[in-house]
């Protein structure tokens, strides 16, 4: 299927018309007259062009049509339309997050334009450094602008629901404080930059079934506390200049025209000023009327709720929303605050004011700044016996698996980038001066470029709709595998994953390992334990996979992710101990699926195309469900070994008594071999009068410098009312409740290194808010 041109010739034809009545006229000039005063001499027409884009020539490599406009850059996802009557110039809006989203080839131009790939979402994520994350962001941002970018249409921050969410690769994390924490650190550094960001998907877009249109039922609360609160959080710490609301329907209303959502909450609260856009083609209702010829989402309600910009923007929306405007069906101060905020997005632009971008940012330093980013997001699983660093050069590598012939870079869809390179783990380890098995090499070579090639075939030929599926592993002689388990040190094998937008993640050959990789770890594993050698396993993945089944079958487990375009480099410094692994975990890892709290409510009902999906699990999600109902799991929220060990001592609070705020600190010693970091995390167990609550809530974290043997180095953590308190929503209220409270300092959620009480004499209301999000059926949650 190809992406329906959407034009817009028509619409401006009749828009010149009623121009020549005001040509005599002397117009207001964008940048000399004030914005009250270009707004008052706007025609109705000419607000709708600036309230809604104009259409998506050039997207993703397209051509414009004859007689369209030519775009500044290829592979732009769009942005606002110009109107030059009133000296109002066009900007530009391209895809994130994990790095600019355009295309590297141009018409009549022989130069080529890549941009970096970066670690995806989960990869960041895992690194917990706020000052890392803004180093990344502030070379993302420079690309931005070199290219002649006004916008990059990222951080995407949602929460990883359940593990099956195709597109959790792009977000961060099961924990909203993590998630706020990170994409506000990933803003701050792009913003630097002097150019936007688009924090999105405004909300709880958490899966990709019908995502256009399935209605999400969500209680008050868990929308506060879960799936609202990481916005909040990166909202109000680093002021991203747009917000993109998400497709889906909250409690019977489009995202797009929730007046609960983008007023009441967004503005009125949290005090946002910034321009709100709809994700491509917002508020309609399936993907199928997108390419209906007229088709048009509600307008009117979209504006009248707070949503400024309407994104890429069809004819039928600019006459819809021109006649709206004209009658006064629509709300006028809604129209003119939406068109301020466009107007004071447009003042701060490179491109309104005159930035000469080069097209030539500095790839070779952001290669080496994704290169360090993705070594420190990594987590190692596992490390029985010391079996990483391997540290011997001169001795065989057995190499196996697909993937380590064709690393994953990154996911598909929006969050995919078009790098000039993408380092393999093979590269990796020849780079890092390894030798490699060159007999497994020449047999996996042609077998995984085959069937690289039968995959690109069966993509394009489905086309847009076209879902992820793994490469099939090559199946092994056993003779052959016993043969290189007597002539190299060490076995690896890289399981690879993939997935994107538009697509949920299956369970079976996905989440679940297919019989193939089953039998690759089984023959490889027996074959090299018998000769007294160890066999690591490289996970090359987006998002949560089973591992409990396979995993005392192995002696280490490297979790990579999808690390950019330096992922082979990145890989074989953690590999040879040039780098001691400090990533952890920003999710659980589940022993079984439907050990999930939300795997009995996950894609909705009907199962064929679900239309209402129930959140019934409340604010049990991730770690909070599985630490406070005891489920066992494989590996624990904020999880992730060392090559070294740290000792944890001198934790204290400032006061036993809470007032205003209460500080904690600890001492972290690395008692190790090699210097190294360590994350930091601050649990709460808080009382349950007025609502039931998780066992322990992630209230703080940080990560230590680099540390080297004997060394130490304390953290100090604030905690403020609002940190401590749940939204009781009889109250409509954020309450931190009377009683004792239970610090708990540690190393992940379930190992906890020590813990402190202080009392709250009486019941703080920490913030006073609105009643919103009411219910439209009568649902049931989850309750400890």
């Amino acid at each position: 299927m190809k992406i329906k041109r959407l034009r817009i010739g028509v619409f401006l034809m009749a828009v010149f018309g009623g121009l020549q009545l005001l040509s005599a006229q002397k117009a207001p000039q964008f940048g000399k007259a004030s914005i009250d005063k270009l707004i008052e001499g706007m025609t109705p027409e000419e607000k709708a062009i600036l309230l809604v884009g104009p259409g998506m020539p050039g997207y993703a490599g397209l051509v414009p049509l004859e007689g369209e406009p030519d775009v500044r850059v290829l592979g732009q996802a769009g942005g606002n339309d110009k109107i030059d009557r009133l000296g109002i110039p066009e900007t530009v809006f391209a895809d994130g997050p994990a790095g600019l989203r355009i295309q590297p080839k141009r018409q009549n131009n022989p130069n080529t334009f890549y941009a970096t790939a970066f670690p995806v979402g989960t990869s960041l994520a895992s690194t917990w450094n706020i000052d890392l994350i803004k180093s990344v962001g502030k070379a993302m941002g420079e690309e931005v602008k070199e290219y002649g970018v006004d916008v990059l249409l990222a951080p995407a921050l949602n929460i990883h629901r359940n593990p099956l969410n195709g597109r959790n690769f792009e977000y961060y994390s099961e924990d909203p404080l993590v998630a706020g924490k990170i994409a506000s650190a990933y803003i701050q550094g792009i913003q630097s930059n002097n150019v936007g960001t688009s924090i999105k998907h405004f909300a709880a877009n958490n899966q990709e079934t019908n995502r256009l249109a399935v209605n999400a039922h969500i209680t008050e609360r868990a929308m506060r506390e879960i799936y609202l609160r990481g916005f909040e959080i990166a909202i109000k710490e680093s002021e991203p200049w747009t917000v993109m609301t998400a497709y889906n329907k909250i409690n019977g209303n489009y995202a797009s025209a929730s007046n609960d959502l983008l007023t009441t909450i967004l503005r009125e609260e949290w005090g946002y000023k910034g321009l709100v856009m709809t994700d491509w083609f917002g508020g309609y209702p399936g993907f199928e009327s997108i390419l209906e010829e007229g088709s048009v989402s509600d307008v009117v309600a979209q504006i009248n709720a707070g949503n400024d910009l309407l994104m890429p923007g069809t004819e039928a929306q600019r006459e819809v929303l021109a006649k709206a405007i004209e009658d006064g069906t629509i709300n006028e101060a809604a129209v003119n605050a939406s068109l301020r905020r466009i107007l004071e997005y447009l003042q701060k632009t490179p491109t309104t004011n005159k930035y000469k971008y080069s097209n030539k940012p500095d790839l070779k330093a952001h290669a080496e700044v994704a290169r360090k980013a993705a070594a420190e997001g990594m987590v190692l699983l596992k490390n029985d016996n010391n079996a990483l660093p391997f540290t011997k050069k001169s001795e065989t590598i057995a190499v196996f698996g697909d993937h380590s012939y064709s690393f994953i870079a990154g996911g598909t869809g929006s969050g995919d980038v078009n790098e000039a390179y993408s380092i393999s783990l093979l590269e990796g380890l020849n780079n890092a001066g390894y030798t490699v098995d060159k007999e497994l090499q020449d047999l996996y070579e042609p077998f995984v470029a085959k069937a690289v090639e039968n995959e690109n075939k069966r993509r394009e030929a489905v086309g847009l709709l076209a879902d992820n599926k793994r490469l099939p592993e090559m199946l092994l002689n056993t003779d052959l595998v016993a043969s290189k388990a007597k002539s190299s040190a060490i076995a690896v094998i890289t399981l690879g994953r993939n997935s994107g937008e538009q697509f949920d993640r299956k369970i079976d050959d996905d989440f679940y390992l297919g019989q193939d990789e089953v039998k690759l770890i089984n023959t490889v594993s027996k074959a090299f334990h018998a000769e007294g050698k160890k066999v690591v396993v490289i996970l090359n993945i987006g998002g949560v996979i089973e591992t409990a089944s396979w995993k005392d079958k192995v002696d280490a487990i490297l979790l990579a992710w999808q690390p950019g375009q330096e992922g082979g480099n990145s890989v074989a410094d953690v590999f040879s101990g040039v780098v001691n692994p400090s990533g952890k975990l920003t999710m659980t890892f589940p022993i079984d699926y439907n050990h999930h709290a939300s795997a009995a409510n996950w894609l909705g009902v009907p199962v064929e195309k679900p239309t209402d999906v129930y959140y019934k699990e409340g604010i049990y999600v991730g770690y909070r469900y599985f630490n406070t109902f005891d489920v066992e799991i494989s590996y624990s929220f904020g999880y992730g070994k060392s090559y070294t060990s740290f000792e944890y001592g001198d934790i204290k609070l400032n006061q036993t008594t809470f007032n205003d705020q209460i500080e904690v600190s600890v001492k972290v010693t690395n008692t190790g071999n090699m210097e190294g970091k360590e994350v930091v995390q601050v649990y709460v167990s808080a009382p349950a009068n007025l609502v039931d609550k998780p066992l322990e809530e992630l209230k703080a974290f940080g990560k230590t410098k680099t540390l080297k043997p004997g060394k130490s180095e304390t953290l100090k953590f604030i905690l403020k009312a609002k940190d401590l308190a749940s939204f009781v929503d009889e109250q409509s209220a954020w309450i931190a409740e009377k009683g004792t409270y239970t610090v708990k300092v540690g190393a992940s959620s379930e190992d906890i290194k020590a813990k402190k009480e202080f009392l709250i004499l009486s019941d703080i209301t920490a913030e006073k808010v609105n009643n919103t999000f009411d219910l439209d059926v009568e649902m049931s949650t989850l309750k400890n």
